[in-house]
C-alpha cells in the first residue's frame, strides 16, 4: 500500500510526518531523503511504520528514517528511535532479526593492477576459505563453554584464539564487545544454531567483496583511514549473528507479544512488540541482544582472519606484509545505551538503529583514539554491481539523528520481484563483462540481490551528506564478489 498521509518538506533533504497524523504519536516522524527519493519511498508502508514507531512509550526527539528506508518488521529498515532509559521501552523489531549485522573493512597495500591478474584465483580462494550460505556450517565448532565465551567476549574471544590481530579490537565499534551481555538469556536453541556458524557469511544481502578505491572526496580523511590512493585494494565483509541472532529475536518477540497487555501497552502494530526497558523482559532481551551482537563481532573477526590468509596464500607473502589493516567495523542492527543532548540537557537513552549506522563526530569519546580528531568511519555497502562508500561522522548527526546515518542502498524490489525482473538474464556473465568476478552458491540468489533490486547507494549517501548526517570520504568499486 502507498503512503497517503501528510509529509511536510522542511528542506531539500528533510521531511516531517506531524505527530498529529496518527492517534498516540508522541513525537514527529522525520525522514531524510531527496524529493525524488520520497516519491519512491511513498510506494510502500514504511512511512506508516515511521509514524507507528512515534507512538512508543518513552520515545524522545523524533522517529527517524534514513534515505535507504524500506518496509521491515515493525520498524522500517532504515529506522532510528531513541527512548529514555527510565521511561522507555525496548523492541526487538527496532533491532531486527540479524542482531549485530554490520560491516568490516580491511585495506591493503595492493593496487588493482597487481590484483587483476590473480583475481579469479583470489576469489576462488576466498570462496573456499570463508564458508557461505543459509545454514552453512563453518570451520569452527564451538563447545557449550566456548559459545558462552563468545557471547561474553565477542571479537576478543576470536583474537585470543588466533583469529586476527589485537589491534583489530581498537577499531571495532564498542571495542568489539558489549560488556553488559548476558549469555544466560540466550536460549539453548539459539546456542545450537550458532554452534557451527561462527566465521560464516550467510546468505541474502551478505557478502565478502574485493574492492578498489576509485574516487576520493576528502583527501585528508582518506589518508587517515589508509584509503588515500586511487587503486588501493580493500576487503569488505557484510554479515551478522547468523542463526543465533535470528533465534534470539524470534524468542523475545514471542515473550514480548505475550507481555504487551500485562504492561498496558497500546500499540498500533503487534510487530512493535516491546516491554519497558526496566522490566524483567526488557532486561533479559537487552542481555541476550548484546550477547548476540558479541557473536556477530566474533563472526566478522574470524572471516576477516581467513580473508587475510587467502590473500597471503595467493600473493605468496603475509597479511602483515600486505598491510591488511582493519579500517573499522560497525554494526547497523543494534540498540545502544548512549548519552545525547535533548532539549538542552544531557540524557541517557537507548538508540534503536535498524538498518542505520552510527555516525559520531570528531572529539566523541566513543570514536577510536586513532580517528578521534577526524570522526568515526561510516561503512555503507552498496549492491554487487555498483559502489560501496566510506563516510565520516559529523556534529550535525548528533543534533539531527542521535548520531545516525544510512546503512546501505536499501531495497527497491522484493526478492521475488527481483527474480521475476531478471528472468532470462545471465547476471554473472553481465557482471563479469563489467570487470566484476562473482562466486555464489546459486544463480537464483544472484538474481535476488541484483543491482536492480536496490536503490542507488550513491544517491543515498549524497542525500545523507546533503542532510549533514555524514560526509563522503571514498568510493569503493567492487572487482570480486563472494555471495552465499
Amino acid at each position: 500500500m502507498a503512503y497517503n498521509g501528510p509529509l511536510l518538506k522542511l528542506s531539500d533533504y528533510k521531511w516531517r510526518i506531524p505527530k498529529g497524523y496518527k492517534p498516540g504519536m508522541r513525537v514527529d516522524g522525520i525522514v531524510f531523503a531527496t524529493e525524488e527519493m520520497i516519491e519512491e519511498i511513498r510506494h510502500d508502508d514504511s512511512l506508516e511504520q515511521v509514524a507507528n514507531v512515534a507512538t512508543l512509550p518513552g520515545i524522545v526527539g523524533a522517529s527517524y528514517a534514513m534515505p535507504d528506508i524500506h518496509l521491515g518488521y515493525g520498524f522500517a529498515i532504515g529506522g532510528v528511535a531513541a527512548v529514555d532509559v527510565e521511561e522507555g521501552v525496548i523492541s526487538p523489531g527496532g533491532v531486527g532479526y540479524d542482531i549485530g549485522c554490520g560491516v568490516r573493512l580491511l585495506r591493503t597495500d595492493l593496487k588493482e593492477e597487481e590484483v587483476r591478474p590473480k583475481l579469479k584465483e583470489l576469489a576462488d580462494q576466498l570462496f573456499r576459505d570463508v564458508p557461505t550460505g543459509v545454514g552453512k556450517g563453518g570451520r569452527i565448532r564451538l563447545t557449550a563453554r566456548e559459545t558462552t565465551a563468545v557471547l561474553e567476549r565477542g571479537a576478543h574471544w576470536a583474537v585470543e584464539q588466533g583469529y586476527g590481530w589485537p589491534e583489530d579490537l581498537a577499531t571495532t565499534e564498542e571495542g568489539a564487545r558489549f560488556r553488559q551481555a548476558d549469555p544466560d538469556q540466550v536460549s539453548q536453541q539459539a546456542r545450537n544454531r550458532g554452534a557451527d556458524q561462527l566465521g560464516t557469511l550467510g546468505s541474502g544481502n551478505h557478502f565478502l567483496e574485493v574492492q578498489v578505491v576509485d574516487r576520493i572526496y576528502r583527501q585528508e580523511v582518506a589518508d587517515r583511514f589508509g584509503l588515500g590512493e586511487l587503486g588501493t585494494v580493500t576487503v569488505m565483509i557484510h554479515s551478522g549473528s547468523r542463526g543465533l541472532g535470528y533465534q534470539v529475536c524470534h524468542d523475545f518477540l514471542r515473550v514480548m507479544q505475550r507481555a504487551i497487555q500485562r504492561y498496558g501497552l497500546n500499540l498500533p502494530d503487534r510487530q512493535l512488540a516491546c516491554t519497558p526497558l526496566q522490566s524483567p523482559e526488557g532486561r533479559d532481551y537487552s542481555g541476550a541482544m548484546t550477547a548476540a551482537a558479541n557473536f556477530a563481532w566474533a563472526n566478522r573477526q574470524a572471516m576477516a582472519h581467513w580473508a587475510r590468509e587467502a590473500f597471503a596464500r595467493v600473493f605468496g607473502t603475509t597479511a602483515r606484509q600486505l598491510q591488511m589493516i582493519q579500517v573499522y567495523d560497525v554494526a547497523h542492527n543494534i540498540a545502544k545505551w548512549e548519552e545525547h543532548e535533548i532539549d538542552g540537557e544531557r540524557r541517557r537513552v537507548v538508540v534503536h538503529r535498524k538498518g542505520a549506522t552510527r555516525s559520531f563526530p570528531p572529539g566523541h569519546p566513543e570514536v577510536p583514539e586513532k580517528y578521534r580528531d577526524i570522526g568515526q568511519p561510516v561503512l555503507v555497502p552498496g549492491d554487487m554491481g555498483r559502489a560501496s562508500y566510506v563516510l565520516v561522522g559529523t556534529p550535525t548527526a548528533m543534533r539531527e539523528s542521535f548520531g545516525s546515518t544510512c546503512h546501505g542502498a536499501g531495497r527497491r524490489l522484493s526478492r521475488k520481484a527481483a527474480v521475476r525482473e531478471l528472468r532470462g538474464v545471465d547476471l554473472r556473465q553481465r557482471l563479469e563483462q563489467e570487470g566484476i568476478y562473482v562466486r555464489a552458491q546459486s544463480a537464483h540468489l544472484l538474481a535476488e540481490e541484483a543491482p536492480e533490486a536496490y536503490k542507488d547507494v550513491g544517491e543515498v549517501t549524497e542525500a545523507c551528506e546533503g542532510a549533514g548526517l555524514s560526509l563522503r570520504v571514498v568510493r569503493l568499486r567492487p572487482i570480486a564478489v563472494i555471495k552465499g
